[in-house]
Order: structure tokens, then sequence, then C-alpha cells
């Protein structure tokens, strides 16, 4: 089935996200998050477009970005090409990283531009990772609010703040107001709908599962980490990847092992 073509924005404005390949994450540390937002504002050293929000998830990210004089396509690829370079030679790893090409939608006012901010930076909430918004790390949100991130200046948040006032402290206090109220707005995002037949779907249910594996094969939680157990350990994170809901981080907190170890086993 070919491929349908990307809908051009008239305001050069896109709401993109990217996932996993498979689902499976792309960021398995902070140092991972540190390192792509670097690489999201390094590539536009010569401000060529520009930044409105970001929110990087484990296992996909998004992202409002104003074209300007580039082009959305070319933006993406140099972004995502640096990262999995990155993130390939740190974890000894081949292959793709993100599925298929990014998704985006074309923003074309200013209403629906204002609620893409806020729909991007309210993931985290949504997700049940924190309950306030400066309380999440990987997101533009505290960019927004306050002057301590490095990275302040690179967020076109003048643009947006503008929408709102033209006195700086009103328009922080509102864009506040704002980003808390509920949405309405319907944009593309991340569903887990693979993850409703999986047998696993909690964390309990996966360690029940691992104390079970380790006891009918004759072995524990650290006779799998010697040479003589990895492939019981490799079976065994395969099972838990195919029939749990856990991540990556969960699965490795589980088996007493690093992230990296885990993103590897296929």
């Amino acid at each position: 089935m070919p491929r349908q073509s990307r809908r051009i924005s008239g305001s050069r404005i896109y709401h993109i996200m990217v996932r996993g390949n498979e689902r499976k994450e792309i960021f398995l540390d902070d140092e991972d998050k540190t390192k792509f937002i670097d690489i999201l504002f390094a590539k536009n050293e010569d401000n060529q477009y520009s930044i409105y929000a970001y929110c990087l998830m484990d296992n996909h990210f998004h992202l409002l970005i104003n074209e300007g004089n580039d082009e959305i396509s070319r933006i993406m690829k140099r972004i995502n090409i640096s990262y999995v370079y990155y993130f390939n030679k740190k974890y000894d790893r081949v292959g793709h990283l993100f599925q298929d090409r990014f998704k985006s939608e074309a923003i074309e006012n200013d209403k629906y531009l204002l609620a893409a901010v806020r729909y991007i930076h309210n993931n985290p909430i949504k997700a049940k990772l924190v309950s306030n918004l400066s309380e999440y790390r990987w997101s533009s949100y505290n960019d927004y609010i306050s002057k301590k991130f490095s990275n302040q200046s690179a967020i076109g948040k003048e643009f947006i703040l503008s929408m709102f006032s033209t006195s700086g402290n009103n328009a922080m206090k509102m864009f506040v107001e704002f980003s808390n109220q509920e949405s309405t707005e319907i944009f593309i995002e991340y569903t887990e709908d693979s993850n409703k037949n999986k047998i696993m779907q909690s964390e309990e249910k996966a360690r029940q599962f691992v104390a079970k594996y380790l006891q009918e094969r004759g072995t524990n939680i650290i006779e799998i980490k010697e040479a003589y157990g990895l492939t019981v350990r490799n079976a065994l994170i395969i099972e838990l990847k195919n029939h749990s809901i856990l991540s990556i981080r969960e699965i490795a907190g589980i088996l007493e092992i690093g992230r990296n170890i885990v993103q590897r086993v296929r």
C-alpha cells in the first residue's frame, strides 16, 4: 500500500511524533534524553527553523516545529540520523531505531497552535508520570516558566507567549493557566493498543512469571547473570518483551541487569 502524502502546512508549522521501532524504548537513561535535546538544538545552530515545544517519553517523542527557511523532512532526517548514530554506537547495536517515517500534522491557526503546545507538554501527565507539568524534566514546559534551563533561548517561546499578553509576567501566568486546562482538540498520539492482549499486565504478574520460569529451569536471578546462564536469561527477556507490558527499564529492574542488555536481546 503506497504511503499517504504528507499534508503541507500553509503556516509551515508541524506537530511531529516519532516512536521507537516495534514500540521499543528509544531513551534508556537520562544521558540519552540529554543527548537528544542537544542534537535537537545543535542541528538548528543557524536558526533556519523554530522549535516551539518538545516532550521526550521513553519510547516516543513529540515536537512542534516551524520549518521556516528549511524543510520539515530534511530537519527530521538530520535530527533522527544523528541520534540513531549516537544510540547505536552507545549500545553496540545496528538497525532501525525509529518506526517508519515520522508522523506529522499541519498546524494552520493560532488556536490549534496553542492547543498543540499544551497537548505536547501534557503527555507526562496523561501517562501519569508526574502530577504537575513542572516536575517533568524532559519537556520544554519549564523553558516557558523558568530561566534556569540552558536551552531556554533555543525555544521559540516569545512568539507563543506573545499570544497571551504583551506583558512578560502576565503572559507567563496566562500560559500556566492555559496549560492546566482541559483540552478538547485531537492530535496524533502514541497508543498502546498492542498491549491489550499481553498476559502480564503488571509488574507483579511479571515477577511471578519470572519466579516460576526460573524455578522450572532449576536456576535463579544470580545464576542467569553468569556465562552458563545467558541462554536462559536471553530467552526470559524475550518472553517478557513479547508477553508483558513492561518497559525496557522495568524488565532490567526485575532481572537486575543493565537496560542496554535488555535492549540488545531480540
